[in-house]
């Protein structure tokens, strides 16, 4: 058997050596195309407080027709500055070779740019004609670019991922009459409530310390280098976990970029100042901002994308319920962050979906959604209201609305010996387990300082284990059952503190016999050893609650220690069909770590002020049956 491993696995090796090269390869045929058919011009762009706003203009050298123009604003840098040229333009390879004016910009206060750069700009309502923000300087941009670029035929589109997908959003609102089209990806949208930096409240640890060692850093002057940034002399081990750890409470771990950079973080300061959803929060949502949005706008995301998918749900249904009549749709596939612009789209980690997602997405709605709209040629069809990848059937789903209409909302009753039912208990208990923060549930069996995209289809039964985990699974399924819109755990639960987090995941347990089909493998299988699935745990969706936050995320409040306490909150959610014969499966912990901060477990005004000195074990009860029936509300569709 090991023999047999060894050869598949050299094989897979290969495949993915081979699959490199010809990437490398077609990279580089395609900058050579850019080079032979583009020109490249830097220009600073004036914006109507007098701010100029660095841009670089990627120009057909075929002159015979007109252009739509595409513009990407992003605070990660317009690089390479210069002669050098990009090595591919536009929202994915595709669009090299279909005729558009390429526009990149640094946003305000970033990199080439003048002005002072604001993390996730509050948009303003009833601005006066000398304020500004991300939407006057996307107008103003489109007015300078519609009037001074040669061959442009009036008509502009919008796009990013992640940071410049708010960009993106931020930019349609009051839109521009020349603003025809705008994909909003991975959009940034409500860094309290489920976007990056928090969900549910809950501090995400492990994505964003890293991330703001460098972007947090404030910039002195334009510069077309990251020179200004003080280097990292903290620890550099790779262990996230074992590196949290030690650091202690939130207190300590803010405290800790001083030590490490020399230098405090302006804006992680301001979100350890900020526990609540207070103004400081509702300034920077953009969700309810998105108003006399007039292009046509499709909102893209990934059903595992840790980091935004709820941006690019809410995004969705805001603009529709905000601006009735706009042309607006939502595509969500299985890929990880931005995964849908990059990769094939089969396999994620070891979850395996049969088809390349990724290009069908680029071929079949992406590139035919700016050509309509900005060209008026080819046909958006295949482009439905809602386009959904069903991540269980592996087949592409369409609906009316986000919340299929033909769905029921279902309970799943948490039961005895660690089950799930379809009926209600008929007797009441409970189960407990205790929550260490000093000993916090991993989030990945992998050893990373950031965290690794593909942890959200990660194999769970390293977790289930544990003992401070809960179990609850189904009977094998006698039939197929699709789940399809936001999941809404319905939570009686208790805790021996006054404060503490209750995390939920939704998997699909598979067959103890299930194997892949012949000749299939992950893509990055070890040498000497091959993942196969028989009894795999694929997680599907996993979310924090903070207990404090149960009845209102502008006014916490403590556990009254030991009794049971209704705690219901909503996860984003999933379009998946558990097959027959697998079985549906809920565990629920108190850490996450290094993923989600540790809660302490204790009632303080400011978690995020808490000290290692806080954290306190918790003896942790879920109710079950009777008055106290928890459930998990699923919307089950006909």
């Amino acid at each position: 058997m090991r023999t047999r491993s060894f050869i598949i696995g050299i094989f897979a090796v290969l495949l993915t050596t081979s699959a490199i090269a010809q990437q490398l390869t077609v990279q580089t045929e395609l900058g050579e195309y850019i080079k032979a058919n583009y020109t490249k011009r830097e220009v600073m762009v004036p914006v109507r407080d007098g701010v100029k706003l660095f841009t670089s203009i990627y120009e057909p050298k075929d002159k015979s027709k007109t252009y739509p123009i595409l513009l990407n604003r992003t605070p990660y840098t317009v690089a390479p500055y210069g002669e050098q040229m990009k090595t591919s333009l536009g929202p994915d390879a595709l669009f090299a070779r279909e005729g558009y004016i390429f526009v990149y910009q640094d946003v305000r206060g970033r990199w080439m740019s003048e002005g002072k750069f604001e993390d996730v700009r509050p948009d303003i309502e009833n601005r006066t004609p000398q304020q500004i923000d991300e939407s006057t300087d996307t107008y103003d941009t489109i007015e300078w670019l519609i009037k001074n670029v040669e061959n442009n035929n009036g008509k502009v589109g919008t796009y990013g991922i992640s940071y410049p997908g708010f960009y993106t959003s931020a930019g349609s609102i009051d839109s521009h009459p020349a603003l025809k089209a705008c994909s909003p990806q991975a959009p940034v949208s409500d860094w309290f409530h489920g976007d990056d930096m928090h969900h549910n409240g809950a501090l995400f640890l492990a994505q964003n310390y890293s991330f703001f060692q460098g972007f947090g850093q404030d910039r002195p002057q334009p510069t077309n280098n990251g020179s200004y940034m003080k280097p990292w002399n903290g620890r550099n081990t790779q262990d996230g976990y074992d590196l949290y750890l030690q650091l202690g409470g939130l207190k300590e771990t803010a405290d800790y970029y001083q030590t490490a950079l020399g230098t405090r973080i302006k804006f992680w300061d301001d979100m350890m100042a900020h526990p609540n959803y207070d103004q400081f929060w509702k300034d920077r949502n953009i969700l309810t901002k998105l108003k006399n949005v007039k292009c046509a706008t499709m909102t893209v995301g990934g059903w595992y994308d840790n980091e935004d998918l709820y941006g690019a749900l809410r995004t969705y249904e805001y603009i529709e319920k905000q601006n009735p009549g706009t042309f607006n749709v939502l595509v969500v596939g299985p890929w990880d962050h931005g995964g849908w612009s990059r990769n094939d789209g089969d396999w994620l980690g070891t979850a395996y979906f049969t088809q390349k997602t990724g290009e069908y997405y680029r071929k079949n709605l992406e590139v035919p959604f700016f050509n309509y709209f900005l060209k008026g040629t080819g046909d958006i069809s295949a482009i439905k209201e809602v386009n959904l990848f069903d991540t269980g059937s592996h087949e592409w789903r369409s609906f009316d609305t986000y919340e299929p209409t033909t769905g029921k909302d279902t309970a799943l009753y948490i039961a005895a010996n660690g089950t799930l039912s379809f009926t209600k208990p008929a007797s009441a208990g409970s189960d407990e387990y205790v929550s260490d923060p000093m000993n916090p549930v991993p989030y990945t069996q992998k050893i990373t300082r950031n965290y690794p995209r593909d942890f959200m289809t990660e194999d769970q039964r390293f977790a289930s284990t544990r003992p401070d985990v809960l179990v609850y699974k189904t009977e094998p399924l006698k039939e197929d059952v699709t789940v399809a819109g936001d999941i809404k755990p319905s939570l009686y639960v208790s805790s021996s503190g006054t404060d503490s987090d209750f995390v939920v995941k939704l998997i699909d347990v598979f067959p103890d016999d299930y194997r892949f089909p012949a000749g299939v493998f992950p893509p990055q299988s070890s040498a000497w050893s091959v993942f196969q699935p028989g009894g795999y745990q694929m997680l599907l969706r996993g979310e924090p609650m903070p207990a404090r936050f149960r009845s209102s995320f502008e006014k916490p409040e403590a556990l009254v220690p030991n009794q049971p306490t209704y705690l219901p909150f909503k996860m984003p959610g999933v379009v998946h069909t558990f097959k027959k014969g697998h079985r549906i499966m809920v565990q629920i912990q108190s850490t996450w770590f290094p993923l989600v901060a540790r809660n302490p477990q204790k009632y303080v005004p400011n978690y995020k002020q808490a000290s290692q000195a806080d954290f306190q074990k918790a003896t942790q009860r879920i109710y079950r049956g009777g008055k106290y029936a928890s459930a998990i509300i699923v919307s089950l569709q006909k």
